[in-house]
C-alpha cells in the first residue's frame, strides 16, 4: 500500500492531498486568514454566563462570541483561573506547576454561574472552528499535542490510546511516561508511541513543556483577547498526526516548505527523511498526480463508482443523506441479493473515503440497496467499520436497519470541505452552470465500458466539437488509451449543433444506442 502526501503551495494558502495507492482520500487547506484553528490557545474574557444553557459566551476576538459549555470547563478550572490571574499580573514566574497549590475541583454537574463571572480572564482552547453562523467552540481543559504524547496541564492522569491493544505494551508505556512526567501535568500517550524508547518520549515531552513555558511568558503583557499559543504550521501538524512507517513519499512544490518538512522529519523519523522530494516540473503538481481530476469528479452531488454504480450526496441543515444506486452496471452475479451486496460493499468503501475527503460531520444517513439476509447486512456493517478505521475524526457507525439505512455520527471540528465542481455554461446565459468537462469525460468512459461489455463491434461517438477535440488531440490521446485498454477503435465525430454536454453513441449500422 502506497501512501503519499502531495503539497501544493501558493501565495494565499497551502493545499495538502493525501493519496492511498494513487487515490485521493484526504484534502486539507491551510489558509493564512484562519486565525481560529483547532488547538490554538487564547487568553480571553468571559462576556456573560447563561444559566439556561449552562454555558458562557466568551470573547476570543472573533466576530461571534465563542461558546463554552460547563462540561468543557474541566474539573481543574479553579486552579487554572488562579494560575492565569497570578501569571498575568506578574506575581508568578515559575510556570512548572511543581510548587503550585491546586484548588478544589469543580462539581461534575454544577452551574456555570458558580464557576465563572463576567469579565473574568481565562485561558481557552479552540476545539471546533467557526462554522457557518456559529462562533468557535472552546474548552478550558487545555492540552498541547506532540508527536507521541499530549501534555495536559493541571492534571495527574496518565492515559494510553485505546488503539494500543497489547496489555504489556500499555503497561510499559504507562511506566515509562510516569517516570518522566513532572508534577502538575498529565499525559495522554498517542498510538504512534507504540514501541518507542523512553529517550524519544522524553524529547517529545521536553518540547511540549518548552511550548507551555513560552505560552506562559506571553500572558503578562498579552492583550485580552489574543492568541498565546498557535498550532504548529499545517505541514508539521499533519505529519505529526498522520505520518507513519507506511508513507512512501512526500512531494512539495515550495522550497521553503520543503526545508521545513525535511527538518521536522529529521526530528520525528530520521530514516524517512529521504522520501521528501522537491517538485520542480512546469506541469502543476496537482495535475501531475491526477489530483485535480479527482477533485473535479469527487466533490459533486453525484459521485461515480466502479461498475456503473454511483452515490447521490445531499446536504440539509440537520444532516447529510447519501443514496446508493446500482446504476447501469452489468449483472454477472447469481441473484439480486448478490448484486446488492457487491454494490453496497463498493459504496461503503467510497463513502468512508468521501467522509474524510469532504470532512463531513454531524449525522450522516446512508440509504444502501436493500438486502434480505441478516448475514449480508452484518457483512456490510463490518466492512464499513473496517474502512473507517483510518479516519482520525471521532465517529460511530450504527448497524443497518431492515430498510437498509445506516446511521453514522462523525465529529466535525472545522467547516466542511466544499469545492465548486460546476462551471459557467458557454452555451447559456443568466449565470447558468454545467458539469465540468472532466466529469463529462468520466461519464463517457463509464458508458463506453458498458457498451464494450455488450460486445458492440464498431462504435461511433457524436459530441460537441470542444469535447471531440479533447478526446482526440495530444499523444497519447484519450481515444488512444481506450484502444490500448479495450482493443477497439472508437470513431469520434464533432457535431456543431450539439450543446456543450450532449453526446450520443451509434452502432455500425448508424442506429443510436439508447
Amino acid at each position: 500500500m502506497d501512501k503519499e502526501l502531495i503539497i501544493r503551495s501558493s501565495s494565499e494558502n497551502v493545499d495538502f492531498a493525501l493519496l492511498k495507492d494513487g487515490k485521493l482520500i484526504e484534502l486539507q487547506k491551510d489558509e493564512d486568514s484562519n486565525d481560529f484553528s483547532v488547538g490554538d490557545v487564547f487568553i480571553a474574557k468571559i462576556r456573560k454566563a447563561v444559566p439556561g444553557l449552562n454555558a458562557a459566551f466568551v470573547n476570543v476576538g472573533y466576530e461571534k462570541d465563542a461558546f463554552l459549555h460547563y462540561h468543557d470547563l474541566g474539573p481543574k478550572l479553579p486552579s487554572l483561573l488562579k494560575f492565569t490571574k497570578r501569571v498575568s499580573t506578574g506575581k508568578l514566574k515559575d510556570f512548572s506547576l511543581k510548587n503550585f497549590p491546586f484548588e478544589k475541583d469543580i462539581e461534575k454537574d454544577g452551574k456555570i454561574t458558580d464557576a465563572l463571572k463576567s469579565n473574568q480572564s481565562l485561558l481557552v482552547q479552540i476545539v471546533k472552528e467557526p462554522i457557518s453562523t456559529k462562533g468557535p467552540r472552546i474548552s478550558s481543559e487545555l492540552s498541547i499535542a506532540g508527536r507521541y504524547i499530549v501534555l495536559v496541564p493541571f492534571s495527574n492522569r496518565i492515559s494510553i490510546s485505546q488503539k494500543i491493544e497489547d496489555r504489556e505494551e500499555k503497561d510499559r508505556l504507562k511506566r515509562l511516561v510516569k517516570s518522566i512526567t513532572p508534577s502538575g501535568f498529565g499525559v495522554i500517550v498517542r498510538t504512534v508511541a507504540q514501541g518507542r524508547k523512553v529517550a524519544e518520549l522524553d524529547k517529545d515531552l521536553q518540547n511540549l513543556l518548552s511550548r507551555w513555558t513560552a505560552m506562559c511568558k506571553k500572558l503578562h503583557k498579552a492583550h485580552h483577547p489574543s492568541k498565546v499559543l498557535g498550532e504548529m504550521n499545517k505541514a508539521s501538524s499533519i505529519l505529526r498526526d498522520i505520518f507513519n512507517d507506511t508513507f512512501t513519499g512526500i512531494t512539495v512544490d515550495d522550497e521553503e516548505l520543503y526545508i521545513q518538512i525535511k527538518e521536522y522529519l529529521q526530528e520525528i523519523a530520521p530514516k524517512k527523511e529521504s522520501i521528501v522530494k522537491l517538485y520542480q516540473s512546469k506541469v502543476p503538481i496537482f495535475e501531475k498526480y491526477g489530483i485535480e481530476r479527482q477533485i473535479k469528479t469527487s466533490f459533486g452531488k453525484t459521485v461515480s463508482m466502479a461498475k456503473g454504480a454511483y452515490l447521490v450526496i445531499e446536504h440539509t441543515e440537520a444532516l447529510h443523506v447519501i443514496d446508493v444506486n446500482s446504476g447501469n452496471r452489468s449483472n454477472k452475479a447469481n441473484s439480486q441479493e448478490d448484486t446488492a451486496l457487491e454494490v453496497n460493499l463498493i459504496a461503503a468503501t467510497e463513502i468512508a473515503r468521501q467522509l474524510r475527503l469532504r470532512d463531513m460531520g454531524g449525522i450522516i444517513v446512508v440509504d444502501f440497496i436493500d438486502m434480505t439476509t441478516a448475514e449480508n447486512r452484518q457483512k456490510l456493517f463490518n466492512h464499513l467499520r473496517d474502512e473507517m478505521k483510518d479516519d482520525r475524526a471521532k465517529h460511530k457507525v450504527l448497524p443497518p436497519s431492515k430498510f437498509g439505512l445506516i446511521q453514522i455520527t462523525r465529529q466535525r471540528v472545522r467547516p466542511e470541505m466544499n469545492i465548486k465542481t460546476r462551471e459557467e455554461n458557454p452555451n447559456g446565459t443568466n449565470g447558468s452552470e454545467v458539469e465540468a468537462p472532466i466529469g463529462l469525460v468520466q461519464k463517457i468512459n463509464h458508458d463506453l465500458e458498458r457498451l464494450f461489455k455488450k460486445d458492440y463491434k464498431k462504435l461511433t461517438l457524436n459530441t460537441h466539437p470542444f469535447i471531440a477535440a479533447f478526446l482526440t488531440k495530444g499523444f497519447p490521446s484519450v481515444r488512444s488509451k481506450w484502444f490500448l485498454e479495450h482493443k477497439k477503435w472508437v470513431k469520434i465525430l464533432p457535431r456543431d449543433a450539439y450543446t456543450y454536454l450532449e453526446y450520443h453513441f451509434f452502432d455500425k449500422d448508424g442506429n443510436q444506442i439508447k
